[in-house]
């Protein structure tokens, strides 16, 4: 299962959400502004920055702030 963590006011978060909905891409969606412990994530694994969106894929690889085109690249290499 793919990991969004987003909140509720990124428009990265949202741009990135809906080309996975368009493209039927299923994913799990937590917020970081209600629970802490997905934000002290977030910052930990990019170096001391919230950055959003930081998309975890099922092999573990990390995607932070992706492109539209990226997310492509990234979900064609899972199929």
């Amino acid at each position: 299962m793919i990991t969004i963590y987003t909140t509720t006011w990124c428009p990265d978060c949202k741009r990135s959400k809906k080309w996975m909905e368009d493209h039927k891409i299923s994913y799990q969606e937590i917020n970081i502004q209600e629970d802490e412990a997905a934000m002290e994530y977030v910052i930990k694994v990019n170096n001391g920055m919230q950055s959003i969106p930081t998309i975890v894929f099922p092999d573990g690889s990390i995607l932070v702030e992706p492109t539209n085109r990226e997310l492509e690249e990234k979900i064609n290499q899972f199929n």
